[in-house]
C-alpha cells in the first residue's frame, strides 16, 4: 500500500499557537509505524502571506518525509516560491507532481487554485495546459491523486460554499474523463468532508489551526470558527489494486504522541 498523508490550512501567523498545533502533527505523522510516503499541505500555509510566515512554515516542514505544499487564498505566491521552494518569486501558478513507484505507479497532481489577493479559487488556462501534459506523462497504468485548495463542490458551508472554486464543471470534465483519476483532495473548509465529484471521491481535510462550522452551526457574521478542537490530518491508503480509503485523526495537543499499536 501507499500512505498520503493530507495537513492542510496551517495559518502561521509567527504566533505560537499555530506553529505548535502544525508541529504536533508533523511529529504525530513522523512516529507512526508505518510512516506517510508523502506529507501533502493544500494550501493556506501562511495567514498572510509574510516572508516570515512561511520561514516558521520552512521549520516546521522540515523531514525526511518528502513534503509537497500549494498555496491557498491566504497565501503570496512570490514569497511562497522565494522562501518555502527556494525558487525566485514569481506571480505564476505553483503547480507540482509527485511520483511514487513502489508498490503502485501513484501520480499526485497538485493544482494552484489561488487567484491572487480574492478568497475564492480558479484554475488558469496555463494550469489546465500544464494538467493535460502532466497526465499525458503519467503511467498509463497507476492510478492519480488531484490535489488543491479550493473544493469544487457544495458543501453546505455558508462561508466555503461562497469562496469554492469557480467553474468546477471544467474541472469535471478532465476527471470524468480520465479513468486512471482515484480521487481529488482539497483543504480550504477547516473540517473534514467527503462527497463525490465527477463521478469519484471528494475528500476535504482538516484545518491544524481551527474548525469551521457548517450552515447548521454557525451564528453569522460571529461564532464562525472554533479554535478548540485539537488539529486533525488525512491518511489516504492507496492499494495494490488501486482503491482509495481515507481515514481522518485528530492529534491531541497534550500526553504523548505514542505510535497506534492497532
Amino acid at each position: 500500500m501507499i500512505l498520503v498523508a493530507q495537513v492542510s490550512d496551517t495559518h502561521f501567523d509567527l504566533g505560537v499557537r499555530n506553529a505548535a498545533r502544525a508541529k504536533r502533527v508533523f511529529d504525530f505523522l513522523a512516529g507512526l509505524r508505518r510512516r506517510p510516503d508523502v506529507i501533502l499541505v493544500t494550501g493556506d500555509i501562511a495567514d498572510a502571506g509574510k516572508p516570515e510566515q512561511y520561514a516558521q512554515a520552512v521549520t516546521t516542514f522540515a523531514s525526511d518525509i518528502p513534503v509537497i505544499a500549494i498555496p491557498g487564498n491566504h497565501d503570496d505566491r512570490a514569497n511562497f516560491r522565494s522562501v518555502l521552494l527556494g525558487l525566485p518569486a514569481t506571480a505564476e501558478p505553483i503547480n507540482r507532481v509527485h511520483q511514487i513507484d513502489e508498490p503502485t505507479r501513484l501520480t499526485i497532481v497538485m493544482l494552484d487554485s489561488s487567484i491572487p489577493g480574492e478568497p475564492s479559487g480558479r484554475l488558469t488556462d496555463d494550469t489546465y495546459r500544464w494538467l493535460r501534459e502532466t497526465l499525458a506523462a503519467a503511467p498509463a497504468d497507476g492510478p492519480v491523486l488531484l490535489a488543491l485548495h479550493h473544493p469544487p463542490a457544495h458543501l453546505f458551508s455558508p462561508v466555503v460554499d461562497e469562496i469554492a472554486l469557480a467553474d468546477p464543471g471544467r474541472l469535471a470534465a478532465v476527471v470524468a474523463g480520465d479513468d486512471r483519476i482515484i480521487g481529488v483532495l482539497t483543504g480550504h473548509a477547516h473540517s473534514c468532508a467527503t462527497t463525490t465529484f465527477a463521478g469519484r471521491p471528494l475528500l476535504v481535510a482538516p484545518s491544524t489551526a481551527s474548525v469551521l462550522g457548517a450552515m447548521w452551526e454557525l451564528e453569522l457574521p460571529d461564532h464562525v470558527m472554533d479554535y478548540a478542537p485539537d488539529p486533525a490530518v488525512a491518511l489516504h491508503i492507496i492499494d495494490e489494486n488501486h482503491g482509495l480509503t481515507t481515514h481522518f485523526r485528530s492529534v491531541p495537543m497534550s500526553g504523548r504522541l505514542d505510535s497506534p499499536q492497532n
